[in-house]
This record gives structure tokens, sequence and C-alpha cells, in this order.
């Protein structure tokens, strides 16, 4: 039988007649298992002229690391996403409406109230292995069984509310990672994108240094700065493999990081990571010390983590990546200065300097970095421009290695002949290089890698940037906040929001992991589909969360305990 004359006949997946005519359907299946029901399914859509404009699979997986992951795909028109997580943990993180639902031999009965939460009206669902009480269950929620394994969702409670379809053109202000990352994901989506970036050219800001690290994050408690930056990361490597391979479609090499220990109790918290979390040996290794020594050629007393696919990167050729994927759908409006943003009427305009009108839209997004303190509309958020000098060595002025050496400092590979260390967190504006900073910066690297250096002397060489950085350290994506109309609010959904406004800010040092899964999140958010995040994270990542804390009173640490 065929992929699609089993979706005519099956029961197991969703009838062609279901989804014709949608712009969107939404597939949730409990068990991916080897992925051959997903793949019949995509190939019965692909074969039928009058299929939805867009599949969205949610499937649960149980051979990923823990989270949600969205595994980016070929086609513009197919989203898949694989939950790690039991069915009712991940019904009660998931953002989406469905459409069709397979269950497969589901444990008791809770799930069936996240589930309804989620299903839209006329949903079919298809379930093997339900046991009456469970079948009750999904009946007091509204499922009508047509026989025991089938039923159509018709219940009168109030629903979701469904996102408006829309109208798919935005502008993006800033063309560094955030920018260029968004800009690719809406076009990828159909959606009509100018970017308007002050300078002449891509990357002359935060995103502009010649080499930067992507690495994940690892913590005893795995909390939530934890598993932000361990579904940005993966999400990163998707997406950079998609668009050709690092150091293929752009600048840099997977060539693996090693994350030093800071002293012996900083080795024996990661080991005991490596024991309870029992990391996948793909991700992230602990290396006692004599495998760490032997990897790098030179002294790690107290061992290391090493990250096998993580490496280094330049992000401005990750930017001109990012924007050659957009095609024609993209508008570059370069060498803008510093443009502003105000609403008339349904639509933002952008305007330069001297007040002519560069672009309209109904959607503007900003994603300018530093450079949004400096606008009216964002003015109240908490942002910080923290200055950080890297230095540029010539490649005989410290160890050559094989991979990222980082703790607290990091030294790179040789970055087209440059051997790239730092950087520096200084609180000051200054733009220009300072011995100062090359020598905090030379200082730290000589007790990195153990060994006399040369750099001593090397001439004073580098660069300056201003990185975006908030006072927990997480990026803002989302609506931005109307923080003078948010009066007594309590709850993240009851903050005002300016209209057709959305952020993309304070990536801080991790510009080149957060970008890709930054955009993708917002553009689920403005398209209105299944979110990659749990929700637990989406709201970690919300804007808006600072004016609740600042009415609490809560002050923010920089990250969480726990984490190295």
């Amino acid at each position: 039988m065929t992929a699609t004359a089993s979706v005519a006949r099956g029961a197991d997946m969703p009838m062609q007649d279901h989804w014709r005519g949608r712009t969107r359907y939404t597939v949730f299946d409990s068990d991916h298992g080897d992925g051959a029901r997903v793949a019949a399914l995509i190939a019965a859509w692909r074969a039928d002229p009058q299929r939805s404009q867009h599949l969205h699979i949610v499937a649960l997986a149980s051979d990923l690391k823990p989270g949600f992951h969205r595994i980016p795909q070929a086609e513009a028109g197919i989203t898949l996403d694989l939950l790690a997580a039991p069915l009712e943990s991940a019904l009660a993180e998931l953002n989406a409406h469905l459409d069709c639902i397979r269950l497969h031999a589901p444990v008791g009965s809770a799930f069936a109230r996240p589930l309804a939460r989620l299903t839209t009206l006329g949903a079919r669902l298809n379930a093997t292995g339900l046991d009456d009480a469970q079948r009750t269950a999904l009946a007091a929620q509204g499922f009508v069984f047509e026989n025991d394994d089938n039923a159509v969702f018709a219940s009168r409670k109030p629903r979701l509310p469904v996102t408006p379809q829309p109208v798919r053109h935005a502008l993006v202000l800033g063309a560094g990672l955030a920018g260029c990352a968004l800009a690719a994901r809406l076009c990828a989506r159909g959606w009509q994108v100018t970017l308007i970036e002050r300078h002449p050219e891509v990357a002359l800001e935060a995103s502009g240094n010649l080499a930067g690290i992507f690495m994940p994050l690892l913590s005893r408690d795995d909390n939530v700065p934890t598993r932000l930056t361990r579904a940005a990361y993966l999400y990163a490597l998707r997406l950079w493999e998609q668009l050709g391979g690092v150091g293929q479609a752009f600048d840099g090499a997977a060539c693996g990081v090693l994350q030093l220990a800071r002293d012996a109790d900083h080795a024996a918290v990661s080991r005991a990571i490596a024991v309870d979390n029992t990391v996948p040996s793909d991700f992230a290794r602990w290396l006692e010390s004599p495998a760490a020594e032997a990897l790098l050629g030179l002294p790690a007393p107290d061992g290391g983590w090493l990250f096998p696919q993580g490496g280094w990167a330049r992000p401005g050729s990750v930017c001109e990546a990012l924007l050659a994927s957009c095609g024609a759908r993209l508008t570059r409006c370069f060498g803008a200065g510093d443009a502003t943003l105000e609403r008339e009427g349904d639509t933002w305009l952008a305007r330069a300097p001297d007040g002519a009108v560069l672009a309209t839209a109904p959607t503007a997004v900003l994603a300018s970095g530093a450079g949004a303190r400096r606008m009216a509309l964002t003015a109240d958020l908490p942002l910080q421009a923290l200055r950080g000098q890297v230095t540029h060595l010539p490649p005989g002025a410290a160890p050559q290695l094989p991979l990222v050496l980082c703790r607290e400092a990091y030294l790179t590979p040789s970055a087209q002949g440059v051997l790239c260390a730092g950087a520096t967190y200084d609180l000051d504006a200054d733009p220009a290089l300072r011995a100062s900073s090359q020598l905090e910066n030379v200082t730290r690297l000589r007790a990195l890698v153990s060994d006399p250096l040369a750099a001593d002397d090397a001439p004073l060489a580098g660069r300056v940037g201003f990185r975006c950085v908030s006072p927990d350290r997480l990026p803002l994506v989302g609506r931005l906040p109307d923080v003078a109309a948010a009066g007594s609010t309590e709850r993240l959904r009851d903050v005002p929001r300016h209209p057709g406004l959305y952020g993309l800010l304070g990536y801080a040092s991790r510009g080149l992991i957060w970008a890709p899964l930054a955009a993708e999140l917002l553009t689920a958010q403005l398209e209105g589909e299944p979110l990659p995040l749990e929700m637990t994270l989406v709201d970690a990542l919300d804007p808006a969360r600072f004016v609740l804390r600042a009415r609490r009173g809560v002050r923010q640490p920089a990250s969480s305990t726990g984490d190295l």
C-alpha cells in the first residue's frame, strides 16, 4: 500500500480531506518510534496536490536529550518538533493547536485535560491501547468516540485563541546575528523583510569579531539557563548543517571546545554532573587530567569538559550565509544611520536621522543589540552594554591548539591567521583598544595554558565590541512591553504590549547560538505555529518578565548556582 493510500484508509493517520484547504495542519503523535510513521505522513502530504500549505508534526521521542527539539527541514512547508519528555509534562509545556492526534498506549488519564486544552474543534483522535478510564476521561473533556479507538473533538469550552493570519511583511532593525537570523527564518515562511542597518555592512558591532565560540552550558540542577542554552546550541548545529555546515557555508570549524575545570572543587562538581546526568558523549564528555592533557598537549591538572560538536565561527560570515538563504524576499537598507520607529495607524515607520521614511510594515522587530537602549520604545528595558576587548595574537605568540580552549578566558585556533584571546567585561564605553585590557587578556591566557607566552610582547591588536546584556543574562525574545501602561499587572499574559513590536535583544556572549533558536521562536509566535520551546522556557525569555520583577522587587542573579 502506498503512503497516500495508507493515509486515506488507515486510522493511524489524518485523512487527506481533513487537511485540504487549510493554511496549517498540526499532527501530534505520542510515539515517534523509528520515524517511519512520520516519514509516511510527510510523503502523503507531499503527494496530495490539495494539501494544507503547512504541515507541522509534533511527536514524542525517547532517544534525544531532554526538552523540545525543532528539527529543521529542507522543505519550508514542513516543520518537525520532537519532544523528549513524558506525555503529560510534554502536553503541559506545549503551545500548539492540534488538528490530529495519535496516542499509543498512554499511561494513566491525567493527560486528557492538557491534551484537550491544545485541541482544535473538529480535531481527530486515533488511539491504541486505551482503557475504559482513559476513554471516560477523554470524553469528559469533549472527545466524542465513534468507536473504541477513534474520536472527534467537540468541546464547548473556550479554546485557546488562534493567531490571525499575519500580513507577512516586517521591518527588522539590526543586521548582526540576531537580525540576520530572523530575516532568514521569516523569509523561509514567505515573509517580505526589510533589514535596516546603521552601518554599510553586516556585523560591524557586537557580531563583528573574527571568531565567536559555540558551546553549551552544564549545571548540576539542569536549570533554566542550562536548558535554554542546550536547546539553542542543538538547534544552531542543526540549522548550520542545513545551510551547508560549519567551515563550508561560513568561516569556522567544529573542532571541539575544551573547558578546563577551575580547580579541584570544580572538577568534583563536574564529575558529579557526568555521573548524575548521564550526559551523552557526543554532547559533552568529562576528561580527567591525563586524557585532557593528551588531547591538548598542555597541562590540565584538574581535567575538563570536552564538547565535541563545539567550535568557533566568524559571526559576520554566518550573517552573510543567513542572508544568502533569504533570496528575493529580503530588502537590504544598509548605511541608514540611527533609524527610529514610530507607529502610524496599523503600520510601523522606520525613519532615517533626517526624518525620511526608510520603510514601512505592520510588524517591526528590534534586533539592534546595545543600540536598542537609545530608542524611546525600549529605554525602560534593563539592558546594559558591556565592553569586550578581544586580543589578536600572531600564531607564534601562543600555543597552536587543535580546538578551542576556555576557562576564565578563551583561546581559538588560527582564524584568518590570527589567534583570538579574550575577552574583557568592562563597564565603560571606551571604543578604543587599550593596553590595560590586552594585559588582562594575556594574563588570563597565561593562567589558562600554564605555559610561558610570547604574547607578553605582542603589539596592541584586537577589537572592541559592546555586548547587550540583561540582568539575568538571558535574551529578550517576543512582544515588547509597554512599560508606561503596565499598571499593577501581575501576570505575563496581562502585561500590555506595543502593537506589532517585537524584540530580539540581550544575547550577551552567546549570540552565535542564541540567534537561530530565538529567531525561530519569534517567527513561530508571529505565525501562530507550535512553539519550539517549553512554555516555561518561552516565559523565561519574555521581555515583559522585567516589568513583573521590577514591581515585585525581585533582584535577579547573573546566573543560577551550579553552572559551569
